[in-house]
């Protein structure tokens, strides 16, 4: 069992930064990729950003390309997303998950549906 508990969520306004994180506990070690991801009202989620933890490759949804990194800091067993320019279309509720598969990559990371989720936390953009 992995938990993972999202935080760093809050109101900002367009082209603010914002850095999310997620701390993981339980058999941690069992994991090897985790991703972030949003759900709108009315949306369905969808994906932002992946990392293959045993290698470092990550993968970015379009929509955020150049403007979101996701990074790992392995002795906190931590995971982050950077918002850099943040857009009110970026508003959401961010999760984080994690899983172990038998190989990856940041794209394989991306596509695959985890078992491990955490509560979220809420972005706000304002125009």
């Amino acid at each position: 069992q992995v938990d993972l508990v999202e935080s760093g969520g809050g109101s900002v306004q367009s082209g603010g930064s914002l850095k999310l994180s997620c701390a993981a506990s339980g058999y941690t070690y069992s994991t090897n990729c985790m991703g972030w991801f949003r759900q709108a009202p009315g949306e369905e989620r969808e994906g932002v950003a992946a990392i293959y933890t045993s290698g470092g490759s990550t993968y970015y949804a379009d929509s955020v390309k150049g403007r979101f990194t996701i990074s790992q800091d392995n002795a906190k067993n931590t995971l982050y997303l950077q918002m850099d320019s943040l857009k009110p279309e970026d508003t959401a509720m961010y999760y984080c998950a994690a899983d172990f598969f038998l190989w990856g990559s940041g794209s394989y990371c991306y596509t695959v549906n985890y078992r491990y989720w955490g509560q979220g936390t809420q972005v706000t953009v304002s125009s």
